[in-house]
């Protein structure tokens, strides 16, 4: 009797430990706010502490003060807004063509075995070359306008969008699709009315995170042969080892990405509503 009630108490502790080592429920939204905004305070604290003791040279690190004077001179001169004008309209349609192309090949490949493999094999062989090595062919085949820039943002995000697309139509449970056919739909009906809806949430989300390697490819796209965007301010200012132009261009390069990730972010919540509460 005793083993018993030891063994259950024992069963219950581990349960317990068990229990308490799930993953926490989500946090408040005010209180995500809180904590996300408290990081940066501590980043810009620390970063104005090793300026101000000089730790580090203020030519190879300026202080918070010195971007923040750049940041307002570039915007009330209008350089600031002419590049990131610039820049925003080479990252759009790079993306949106990516977005146009991949979303149907990548759905294609997650739902046909023979798409699959005629899709992914090189898809996935083509992803791993290196985007900076195309940049001298680009700049061959297409000049150096901003063709050559939206193509180098193309290839950045197009190959890496097909596989993850195709991997979240691949996800939908296929009594989804066994419940279409019960119903007597078609693959054609299937797959539009079953399989792309359950996929869109994870398709979104692959949409969102790409977004992001789009502004990363821009700096890239920007480097080389560019006269304007904020890729090509920030080379012009490595010459002159102006490293406060480059930690603002490369600032507002993060609060752009930042912005339009979190635009993406409210659009799918409130787009797939029906999936807040579901375990």
């Amino acid at each position: 009797m005793t083993s018993t009630a030891a063994t259950e108490t024992s069963g219950s502790s581990r349960t317990g430990r068990r229990q308490r080592s799930v993953i926490p429920e989500p946090i408040s939204r005010r209180r995500y706010l809180g904590i996300a905004v408290t990081s940066f305070i501590v980043v810009l604290a620390a970063w104005w502490l090793i300026t101000a003791l000089g730790v580090i040279d203020e030519t190879f690190l300026p202080g918070p003060a010195d971007v923040v004077r750049v940041i307002v001179e570039t915007a009330t001169s209008g350089q600031l807004w002419d590049d990131m004008g610039v820049s925003v309209w080479r990252v759009m349609v790079g993306y949106l063509l990516a977005v146009v192309l991949a979303v149907p090949l990548g759905v294609l490949s997650g739902s046909s075995p023979r798409a699959e493999a005629a899709i992914e094999p090189l898809t996935d062989f083509i992803r791993y070359m290196p985007v900076v090595a195309f940049v001298p062919l680009t700049i061959i085949w297409v000049g150096t306008e901003d063709t050559q820039k939206f193509l180098i943002i193309w290839l950045g995000t197009f190959f890496q969008m097909v596989l993850m697309v195709a991997d979240a139509v691949r996800r939908v449970p296929r009594s989804y699709q066994n419940l279409g056919a019960t119903l007597g739909m078609g693959r054609t009906g299937i797959l539009v009315h079953i399989i792309v809806p359950a996929a869109l949430p994870r398709i979104w989300d692959t949409l969102r995170l790409c977004l992001g390697w789009a502004w990363s490819w821009l700096v890239v796209a920007e480097l080389v042969a560019a006269t304007s965007g904020m890729g090509y301010r920030i080379t012009q200012a490595q010459r002159f080892l102006a490293t406060d132009t480059i930690i603002a261009y490369v600032i507002v390069l993060g609060v752009l990405g930042l912005v339009f990730d979190q635009v993406m972010r409210a659009a799918g919540r409130r787009m797939f509503r029906y999936l807040e509460g579901r375990s």
